[in-house]
């Protein structure tokens, strides 16, 4: 099959190899020094702030999401959320659950944040601003140096889900003035999924510290205080953290964080100038190169998929809800060649033969 979603993706065979090995015992020097370089790779790549700390949760990027909410916002902080489809909305969810004073910037399915949407926030109080980077189910890349200037301009913690943008966009911890990024090991990660990474600027780890502790396995105190020796608090997910330890080599292999955005870029345009002729709307005003979210008017988008899986082998990225009907997403992260854009290509040739698309 070939696995053209946002997650789980398409693994190197370096990574793969790792996969098909028992997993080894943790508690030992060897697995602490490959933890300690995991933490090191990972800030250097999100360009953290000096004295910026990252853990590795063994749960979903959800989980990851939930930890930060916990651990980093205080319980007196009053907080906006970004909500344009269905990650925004858990976010804000999630804020709301643990007892976070919320306000939601709701914006129409694709649309780009302006200036006008954060104007009733400015000098109104508010302390922390949730944001998914990328809002996965529509595509859009949230204008981020709007939110930055925004966040800096009133003093706002500003926390950052990168779990889809992480190296298929520009993510710069300190020039953002990011407190938290978060992000997954089964998006561009490319390894099997079950790891949440997070990424705390100095900031954020005053809080982590300051804060009461109201959970224990996703605590982020735990976490931290347990990866200064390179281990974890609890069991963790050994093989995919060796995964992201040799995907992390394998990027620097070849040729970089920029290289390897470079090369999910490539593939992201490849796609977008090839899918044109055919007619279907792209659902975000400002794309990731994450993932393209095309809209099939008078098409069944639901049908697509079913039909690119059981007769070509082929996983395209469905959406859920009311858009489901109408929405369908082609991801460009993971092991993806050119080769692999001509035979999805031919496969969207065929489903037209057909009169399956128009």
């Amino acid at each position: 099959m070939l696995n053209f979603t946002v997650g789980p993706v398409m693994s190197a065979p370096e990574v793969l190899e790792l996969g098909a090995q028992s997993a080894p015992y943790f508690r030992t020097p060897e697995f602490s020094k490959i933890m300690l370089e995991n933490e090191e790779r990972m800030l250097a790549f999100l360009r953290a702030p000096e004295g910026s700390r990252c853990v590795f949760l063994t749960t979903s990027g959800t989980g990851g999401m939930e930890s930060v909410v916990m651990n980093v916002l205080r319980a007196s902080d009053r907080v906006i959320a970004v909500n344009g489809g269905s990650f925004g909305e858990r976010f804000a969810n999630l804020s709301v659950l643990h007892g976070r004073e919320t306000a939601e910037i709701r914006l129409p399915f694709g649309a780009q944040i302006t200036a006008e949407d954060l104007a009733p926030f400015e000098g109104a109080g508010y302390t922390a601003l949730l944001v998914n980077m990328d809002e996965t189910s529509s595509g859009i890349l949230y204008d981020m140096r709007l939110l930055s200037d925004f966040c800096r301009r009133n003093g706002v913690l500003l926390v950052v889900d990168a779990i889809s943008a992480f190296l298929s966009d520009e993510i710069d911890m300190e020039a953002l003035g990011a407190a938290v990024v978060i992000t997954g090991s089964q998006k561009a990660l490319a390894v099997a999924p079950g790891v949440a990474v997070i990424a705390l600027a100095p900031e954020a780890l005053r809080r982590v510290f300051e804060n009461p502790e109201t959970c224990l396995y996703l605590s982020l105190r735990q976490a931290l205080t347990n990866g200064e020796r390179g281990q974890t608090p609890f069991t963790p997910a050994v093989t995919t953290l060796l995964q992201i330890h040799r995907r992390l080599e394998l990027i620097e292999e070849r040729g970089g964080i920029a290289a390897e955005r470079a090369r999910i870029r490539r593939i992201a345009l490849l796609f977008r100038e090839k899918i044109a002729p055919y007619g279907f709307a792209p659902v975000a005003q400002a794309p990731s190169f994450a993932v393209t979210a095309l809209r099939a008017p008078g098409r069944n988008a639901r049908e697509i998929v079913r039909v690119m899986k059981d007769e070509y082998d082929i996983w395209l990225c469905p959406n859920g809800g009311e858009i489901g009907e109408e929405v369908f997403r082609v991801g460009h992260i993971g092991e993806i060649s050119e080769a692999d854009i001509e035979t999805l290509m031919k496969a969207f040739a065929a489903l037209k033969a057909r009169g399956i698309i128009g």
